[in-house]
């Protein structure tokens, strides 16, 4: 990585993401991006976005096999999960009744939704903020978002945004240097443009 080490960031190769399209969206703002599935240059990086697409018994199963856990669960910097990633945040999953990163409590569940709505929620919807953050900084109520998944986060002390389908769920979570979103920024047009550069900033 070259440039300012204050736009220097770290993307997590997990064999389960579209890393080129996150990757493009960080360098469109300036960031100096690199992906990487190292343990030692994840450990090392200023910030990090982890993403996931797919399944979180499959990203776990693959963080352990590259010995990230641990990297995860002591990184001390600015973190962002994405998708996917934001449920590898959570203590554990129905999805396979795996254990997570328990970097933020609580427990993903599968979607519950009432008659006429389909699973999984493909597409846009508004976000809700309920707490200010500088993550959220700038995203207003009514805002979109795109989505893409089946299980959710709860809404609980660490939420930073909730969207709803079917019933409410957190769509951005936050505890201590730890971030998520439920949603895909990096396809979220300007708001999602917004969101990542907040965290650039972070």
């Amino acid at each position: 990585m070259t440039g300012n080490s204050a736009n220097k960031i770290v993307v997590v190769e997990l064999g389960c993401a579209n890393t080129a399209s996150v990757l493009f969206a960080l360098e469109r703002l300036g960031a100096d991006a690199v992906l990487s599935s190292d343990a030692a240059e994840i450990a090392a990086a200023p910030k990090l976005v982890l993403p996931g697409v797919g399944a979180a018994g499959f990203a776990m199963s693959q963080a352990r096999a590259l010995g990230l856990v641990e990297v995860l669960r002591g990184f001390e910097r600015p973190l962002l999960g994405v998708c996917l990633g934001q449920q590898l945040l959570f203590e554990t999953s129905d999805e396979g009744d795996v254990e997570c990163l328990g970097l933020i409590p609580g427990k993903v569940t599968k979607m519950v939704v009432p008659d006429g709505y389909v699973v999984p929620h493909m597409g846009w919807n508004t976000l809700e903020p309920l707490k200010s953050d500088p993550l959220n900084d700038g995203v207003t109520e009514g805002d979109y978002a795109y989505f893409v998944h089946s299980f959710v986060c709860p809404v609980n002390d660490y939420t930073l945004t909730q969207s709803t389908y079917g019933a409410p769920f957190a769509a951005m979570v936050r505890k201590g240097n730890v971030w998520g979103c439920q949603f895909h920024p990096e396809r979220s047009s300007a708001t999602g443009s917004k969101i990542l550069e907040n965290f650039l900033k972070l």
